[in-house]
């Protein structure tokens, strides 16, 4: 019972832990964003330097799905179930104090893959803290998958590969997108609200300045030019249903007019060039970008500039850019959920996301070379199915040749000892008939 009891616990943390570093793993950005979540609740965000959520992000997704290897393979029996009781003792009481308290939404355990709300998460982890110690407790009876001598190679492997996928996806587009905006999703019935839900009411404030002066307005009493813009937030008014996609709001900058529905109902296709925060962008591509824009209005496709960013920003990306398209204005957390990428680009037809670049990803000139409706663009190959087919392609395929690399191996190594025993008997009894 003790064995089976052991097996359950050991399987069951090597798949949630890499799953959990997996999709931390696809997404760094993403688990950026709320580590700096936890360190705003905590009121720690002035005290650690910007780059260093980034770091724990990679740092968190590379040590959960190495772990789960570990486990999974009956590997690192000494350290792996050390560290799993460490982190769970760590996580449990952190996540119940986020559900008695609430400072965020969710842990964001799982990215976005998978949603829970917070009581869920400490409850799951409690689990996961009997389970680990569990593994620690009996962590001698647990029986290898491998040979000895390939700890080190499996490993090594899972170290590599998590770490190449983190790349990947940190220079391009995660792998796979779990959020309201990936390409296919129409963002109009992401909107949507079931029929009898009552929906959670906003009101998007904009933070504006005047000599000196900071105040808050609603788009109805949108100000003059004398003030200059600052920030935007979405503010609960009433508490309700919220849909996937409940803060999609564009102001135009330069009168204040809300222009959702013309960016959604426009039956044309529409280039959406989303940059978060100007001031931090990478601008590295702003040929691209500018080119991107001529070949829209070549073709007679709006484009629109999405950002977060105060006035004063806008004028110096128009500035040290030459960027003459129009500029519209949305909430940070939106624009960072649109796209991983600051800026990223999205192609937009009556509201549903066709496709989608990062800042590396750009499509040039050779590529922009006739109507969009002509172009493979408009149809990239985003099948779930392949996606999947790939990462396991690349994860398992490498491990399989491994593990049968080992076994010919060590066939190879029995057969030479079969034989050089059946050669040292032979002489044993050669030898002797010599002599007489």
């Amino acid at each position: 019972m003790i064995g089976l009891w052991l097996n359950l616990c050991r399987f069951s943390l090597a798949l949630v832990f890499i799953f959990s570093g997996f999709v931390k793993a696809i997404d760094p950005l993403g688990t950026q964003y709320k580590i700096q979540d936890y360190l705003v609740a905590l009121g720690w965000s002035e005290i650690f330097p910007d780059f260093l959520p980034f770091l724990m992000a990679v740092f968190l997704g590379v040590v959960e799905f190495c772990l789960g290897v570990y486990l999974f393979f009956g590997i690192r029996r000494i350290i792996a179930p050390r560290v799993l009781v460490l982190i769970m003792s760590f996580m449990t009481p952190l996540t119940l104090w986020l559900a008695v308290d609430e400072p965020v939404s969710d842990c964001g355990c799982f990215g976005d893959a998978v949603v829970l709300s917070n009581w869920q998460t400490f409850w799951k982890n409690v689990l996961l803290l009997v389970a680990s110690i569990t593994v620690l407790k009996w962590r001698k009876r647990i029986f290898p998958l491998v040979t000895t001598r390939l700890d080190w190679s499996i490993g090594l492997y899972g170290f590599v590969f998590v770490l190449g996928v983190t790349c990947y996806c940190y220079y391009k587009l995660p792998i796979f997108d779990f959020r309201p905006y990936h390409i296919g999703a129409d963002i109009r019935e992401g909107m949507e609200i079931p029929e009898g839900k009552r929906p959670t009411v906003y009101e998007t404030r904009f933070v504006m300045q005047k000599d000196g002066e900071v105040k808050e307005f609603v788009v109805d009493d949108y100000p003059d030019s004398t003030w200059t813009f600052v920030d935007t937030r979405l503010v609960v008014k009433e508490k309700g249903y919220e849909p996937p996609i409940h803060d999609f709001s564009i102001i135009r900058q330069e009168d204040g007019e809300d222009i959702t529905d013309i960016v959604l109902d426009d039956e044309n296709c529409m280039f959406l060039l989303v940059a978060h925060q100007m001031e931090l962008a990478d601008d590295s591509s702003i040929d691209l970008i500018n080119e991107l824009y001529d070949y829209s209005l070549k073709y007679g496709y709006s484009f629109y500039c999405l950002t977060s960013s105060s006035d004063e920003d806008i004028l110096r990306w128009q500035n040290s850019t030459g960027a003459e398209y129009p500029f519209c204005l949305m909430d940070n957390t939106t624009l960072r959920t649109m796209i991983r990428s600051n800026p990223g680009v999205l192609l937009l037809q009556k509201g549903k996301v066709l496709n989608k670049w990062g800042v590396n990803e750009i499509p040039d000139e050779y590529q922009l070379n006739g109507p969009l409706e002509e172009l493979p663009l408009i149809h990239p190959n985003s099948s779930l199915a392949y996606k999947i087919l790939m990462v396991v392609m690349w994860f398992v395929v490498p491990l399989f040749l491994i593990c049968i690399g080992d076994l010919a191996w060590e066939r190879r190594k029995k057969r030479r000892q079969l034989l050089s025993s059946d050669n040292e008997y032979d002489n044993n009894i050669i030898n002797p008939l010599n002599n007489n």
